[in-house]
């Protein structure tokens, strides 16, 4: 499925990315050594840009911020400018939003530290404004100016706009596990159509929305604040936007912690299926959990975890032949393809297992889809009023932009659901059939696969959880193992991403990095 995302959390009870509540029963340090895959030896390596900076680029560099207030009280706003295409800065200016809250205090100011939630097409300012500007350990916020810029595409910062609301509905009751030729034909006109909207919104726009360039854009935004190296905390793909900018200005970068790594080295295929096989662990961990309880609709104590998926798998073939009722204003039923992905939505993070139970109690057995609706509506952010945020739009113009297309015809799914199936006999089909999008981009890609090391950059913090379904543990362990100052910090548990999730370890060995400079052991882990 490609998107590397950190979920919002609105369906759980909880804010934006709020901590959700873990049993951690402790922590220990040790000597791990971390593994360079095969993927990565072969890989490219991201070159460093020159120290100094082009002359055309001055300008940019040396814009002054004007700040106004925004937002809830104590956070402020500005627009900075980037160039629209970094190889020839004549072309024209991208508008970039950023918004701050200063540090509140004791203790002398440390700089910015820069957070970004993940997507790609995640807005890091309404994740600023609505949980890391108030919800980030006191002993953070009191030391460091919490900033946030949307990059380039994305929510503020001129978005990419694709469909609209009646059209994302469309869009995402399309059938992404087509039984024949006319069910292919209908997926493939779906991403054309897609893809098209894209390319009629922002033809420009929609061949610089890279993550190189987001990083390119960070660094003006660094020397705009006056900082003189880049502090960040990225989840998600915002490890990939972090890891990136540390590749490229490796003497520009300060403390970095990349929550929920991603591995650069791999294509798009291989991205696919181990991504696939993520989401198959943190559903045998739901399942094992699940059937323990008497609300389990998979289930019993004597059922395991491939035969309460087979359930999951006949359930979603149900509403594939006949849509689940929903009640839904719109009079939306909840399709195959809805069913999926709001099973989906709920593996990022254990605290909605409860409401994933329910949902799927009501589906399958009172023909009441609703749930199971509302969490794809969440995944997708699609508000009350039928309207979407960027979020996928500019998900899909930026994995496209990065790399090769992971297909390029459904000749080329089918020969690999094999492999898929073999990663996730659940949602393999479906992850399989979702990486084809990119095949019908409307822009070229103009990345590739490549190691980055950062050689010379200050100690980087790398997380990963053991059972994250969306960046597996292994990507943070080959990240760690290309990143040449990499201190890799384990999380033992489920969920995607570990900062500011419940766990006093984590969270107590990031902090004092943050704040005192001392990153953790290398190979720390915790539980």
């Amino acid at each position: 499925m490609h998107t590397w995302r950190t979920p919002r959390r609105t369906r759980t009870g909880a804010t934006l990315l709020a901590a959700a509540a873990l049993l951690v029963s402790g922590c220990s340090s040790g000597s791990t050594t971390t593994t360079t895959s095969s993927a990565a030896k072969g890989a490219a390596v991201l070159a460093a840009l020159p120290r100094s900076t082009p002359g055309a680029l001055a300008p940019y560099y040396e814009q002054e911020p004007a700040w106004r207030d925004c937002g809830a009280p104590g956070f402020q706003c500005a627009t900075l400018k980037a160039p629209l295409d970094y190889a020839d800065p004549s072309a024209g200016d991208i508008r970039l939003a950023v918004s701050r809250k200063k540090a509140t205090g004791p203790g002398e100011r440390l700089g910015s530290l820069l957070v970004n939630p993940g997507g790609p097409g995640g807005s890091a300012i309404g994740y600023l404004q609505a949980y890391a500007g108030i919800g980030y350990p006191e002993e953070v916020r009191a030391r460091y100016d919490m900033v946030a810029v949307d990059p380039r595409g994305v929510a503020r910062s001129e978005p990419v706009e694709c469909l609209d609301g009646p059209g994302m509905d469309a869009h995402t009751r399309t059938d992404f596990t087509p039984d024949g030729e006319r069910e292919t034909d209908a997926l493939v006109g779906a991403y054309r159509k897609f893809a098209e909207g894209c390319a009629t919104d922002a033809p420009k726009l929609l061949r610089h929305v890279s993550t190189v360039e987001a990083a390119r854009d960070m660094d003006i935004v660094r020397e705009v604040l006056g900082d003189e190296k880049l502090n960040f905390v990225g989840a998600s793909y915002g490890t990939f936007l972090g890891a990136t900018y540390a590749g490229l200005f490796p003497d520009r970068t300060g403390r970095l912690v990349l929550d929920g790594a991603l591995d650069p080295s791999l294509s798009a295929r291989q991205l696919n299926i181990e991504q696939t096989a993520g989401f198959d662990t943190a559903f045998t961990a739901f399942a094992k959990d699940c059937v323990r309880r008497s609300d389990c609709p998979l289930g019993d104590r004597n059922t395991g975890p491939e035969e309460a998926g087979a359930h999951l798998k006949e359930f979603f073939g149900k509403a594939d032949a006949q849509p689940v009722p929903t009640g839904d204003a719109d009079g939306r039923e909840l399709t195959e393809s809805l069913a999926t992905i709001g099973v989906i939505a709920a593996m990022y993070d254990e605290g909605a297992w409860p409401l994933l139970r329910k949902a799927l109690t009501a589906a399958t057995k009172e023909n009441d889809g609703a749930g199971l609706l509302a969490l794809a509506d969440s995944y997708y952010e699609r508000d009350a009023d039928g309207e979407y945020s960027n979020l996928m739009f500019a998900n899909a113009a930026v994995n496209c932009l990065d790399l090769p297309a992971a297909f390029d015809s459904p000749e080329q799914v089918r020969e690999a659901l094999p492999d898929f199936e073999k990663a996730s006999p659940v949602f393999g089909e479906g992850f399989a059939w979702a990486a084809l999008n990119c095949a019908y981009w409307p822009v070229g890609a103009t990345g590739e696969p490549q190691r980055i090391e950062a050689e010379g950059a200050a100690p980087i913090v790398v997380v990963g959880t053991t059972r994250d379904p969306a960046t597996p543990y292994r990507w943070a362990e080959a990240l760690a193992g290309q990143l040449t100052s990499a201190r890799l910090l384990t999380y033992e548990g489920d969920g995607h991403t570990a900062y500011g999730r419940g766990s006093d370890c984590i969270d107590s060995a990031i902090n004092t990095y943050l704040v005192e400079g001392a990153p953790p052991a290398d190979g720390k882990r915790c539980s």
